[in-house]
């Protein structure tokens, strides 16, 4: 008897994985940014605060001059201003001279401004559910890869 005789046969090749263009990126982040946003809004608004609040509020992570504000928010100085005196009056925030030109005036979260944004990040239970449906490396891997695009975003 003898041996069959080998195949020369290879197996199929695998279909290369797909690779989504920018565009559809930039269709899947749009629809997580609105999802965020509206998460984010939703959140702020139980903890008392206007989203536009709530965002001036999270960008504090140090002092930022008023100018600085209103172009992270995207506008003019005026309404910072507004949202700013609001913030002053809840006791979430308040301004002080810059050190270096005491023409300049900063803002700076307090530490109830400093709790309250964190209630609102921990709020924002739509997004959690959607972070949960990662693994953790499948969230090492998402937090590597935002980390990564953050310095062309300019943030």
């Amino acid at each position: 008897m003898t041996a069959p005789a080998a195949s020369s046969a290879q197996p199929p090749a695998a279909a290369p994985p797909h690779v989504p263009s920018r565009n559809d990126l930039l269709e899947s982040l749009a629809v997580i940014a609105g999802a965020q946003w509206r998460d984010f809004a939703a959140a702020a608004a139980h903890q008392g605060l206007t989203s536009m609040q709530a965002k001036l509020l999270g960008q504090l992570v140090r002092p930022l001059p008023m100018r600085e504000l209103a172009a992270l928010l995207g506008c003019d100085a005026s309404n910072v201003t507004g949202i700013v005196d609001r913030l002053e009056a809840q006791g979430l925030a308040r301004r002080e001279a810059d050190p270096h030109d005491r023409r300049v005036k900063r803002v700076i979260a307090t530490p109830e401004g400093k709790e309250t944004i964190r209630r609102v990040r921990a709020d924002m239970h739509v997004m959690h559910s959607a972070l949960s449906a990662l693994d953790d490396e499948e969230r090492a891997a998402l937090y590597r890869l935002v980390e990564r695009m953050r310095p062309a975003l300019d943030v």
